[in-house]
C-alpha cells in the first residue's frame, strides 16, 4: 500500500513540469536522461516523427506536410478544413503523450535517485513510457489513413511528386 501511495505522490509531483523556451539551447533538461532539446520536442508534440515513415513509404501523406502543399493540390476548402482537423487533432495527441513521457521519465529519474525503485515501479513505468510511444505512433498513422481518405488518387501522385522535388 505504501508503495503506490509513493508511486501517486511521485506522479503527482511530476505534474509540475513547465515547458520553457526551446530557444535558449544552453537551459539545463528537466529530465536527467533526456537533453533539453528532446524535453522540449516532447512537449511541443514535435518528438517521433519518423513514426509516419511506414505510412509515408505507402501514400499514406502526413496531414501537416499536405497542408504546406494546399496551393499546389488544389485542395479544395473543405479538404483544407478536414485535414487541418486531422492535424489539430494529431498534434494534441502527440504534445499530450510527449507530456507523458516527460513526467513518466521524470518519476523513474527520481525513484532511481531516491533509491525507491524496485521491479514493481520498474516494470509500471517502463510499460507506461512504451504505451505512451505507441500512442503517440497511433495517432499518427491514424492521422496519415485519414489524410489520404480525403485526398483523390492525383492529389496523392502530385503530393509525392512535390515530395521528391523538395
Amino acid at each position: 500500500m505504501i508503495r503506490y501511495l509513493l508511486v501517486i505522490a511521485c506522479i503527482m509531483k511530476c505534474f509540475t513540469i513547465n515547458a520553457q523556451p526551446v530557444a535558449d539551447t544552453g537551459k539545463r533538461s528537466l529530465v536527467t536522461t533526456m537533453s533539453y532539446a528532446q524535453v522540449q520536442a516532447y512537449l511541443k508534440g514535435d518528438a517521433l516523427n519518423d513514426m509516419a515513415r511506414l505510412a509515408e513509404i505507402n501514400h499514406f501523406p502526413m496531414p501537416d506536410k499536405v497542408l504546406k502543399f494546399k496551393k499546389e493540390l488544389d485542395l479544395s476548402p473543405i479538404q483544407v478544413k478536414k485535414i487541418g482537423d486531422i492535424n489539430l487533432r494529431m498534434h494534441k495527441l502527440r504534445v499530450q503523450n510527449g507530456q507523458f513521457i516527460v513526467r513518466n521519465e521524470r518519476t523513474l529519474d527520481s525513484l532511481f535517485k531516491t533509491g525507491k525503485i524496485d521491479n514493481g515501479n520498474l516494470i509500471f513505468f517502463g510499460n507506461r513510457y512504451g504505451a505512451y510511444q505507441a500512442e503517440i505512433r497511433i495517432a499518427i498513422l491514424q492521422a496519415c489513413m485519414s489524410t489520404q481518405q480525403e485526398l483523390t488518387p492525383y492529389q496523392i501522385t502530385r503530393f509525392e511528386a512535390l515530395q521528391k522535388a523538395n
